[in-house]
């Protein structure tokens, strides 16, 4: 018999509840796990478009793959989708904590206190509400883990989205804190996306010109992300493979900018 090395990547039984799965990258990831054998449930807060993206991901898979709506700062939504999912398969071992989103701010020296406050409900406590309520199930799962969409912008300066940057980085301090909490029950780790350029970034207030600018990005692979790029990592976290990791940020953004001690 032939040593198998992708075995262990293989997510064959697990079930996988993912947050903000409809488009761009959560549909990459729900794509990757439903790929590597998982069964997948698409929560968004578009309902419409999560049940398009995973039609379209299980036809493709051949595996089960399922999207319903989810307003993931309601607790009773989250509640909702955490029960059909345990329903739809009878289990829930792998949550994914995708969802999340920030604008640029115009003038980063006058940002209203809801934009902060709305922030923070969306990017950090909705995962933890998302996890408490998976947890029953997480903890009766065989390799049972929580991975997080992070951003690179909760580790370094980033004032032109503060809000988003300070409310991922609150999401960072919450995931090393869980997991030693739920040590050898549950995993949990996030991953801190770079530059991926999405449908996404015309909402957040990016302009075609900055588009293209960090399309031409100064760091050490020299281009942006693709979707595929953060899904191969989320696979690895949630899968066996990654059965030793716990508590981990996985830095997946080109390696970060060139650092020139002298300059150009």
């Amino acid at each position: 018999m032939s040593f198998d090395a992708f075995a262990e990547f293989r997510m064959t039984g697990h079930n996988v509840l993912i947050t903000g799965g409809a488009q761009n990258i959560g549909a990459g990831i729900a794509r990757t796990l439903s790929g590597a054998g998982a069964n997948v449930m698409i929560a968004d807060l578009n309902g419409d478009k999560a049940a398009e993206t995973a039609a379209a991901i299980a036809k493709e898979t051949g595996n089960d793959c399922r999207g319903m709506a989810c307003d993931v700062t309601d607790k009773a939504a989250i509640d909702a989708v955490v029960a059909a999912t345990a329903k739809a398969f009878g289990g829930i071992s792998t949550l994914v904590n995708n969802v999340g989103w920030g604008g640029r701010q115009d003038d980063p020296k006058a940002i209203p206190e809801e934009e902060f406050l709305n922030s923070y409900k969306l990017n950090t406590i909705s995962a933890y509400r998302m996890s408490m309520a998976c947890l029953p199930w997480l903890e009766k799962a065989k390799n049972g883990s929580i991975t997080n969409s992070g951003s690179f912008s909760s580790a370094v300066p980033a004032y032109d989205i503060l809000p988003y940057a300070t409310a991922k980085a609150a999401l960072n301090q919450m995931m090393v804190s869980l997991a030693h909490m739920l040590n050898k029950k549950v995993r949990v780790n996030s991953v801190l996306i770079g530059t991926v350029i999405t449908e996404g970034y015309g909402s957040a207030g990016i302009t075609p010109e900055m588009q293209e600018r960090m399309t031409h990005p100064d760091n050490l692979i020299g281009h942006p992300g693709r979707p595929q790029d953060i899904a191969n990592a989320m696979l690895w976290l949630c899968s066996p493979a990654a059965g030793w990791v716990s508590g981990q940020t996985i830095n997946v953004h080109g390696g970060g900018s060139v650092v020139r001690l002298f300059g150009q």
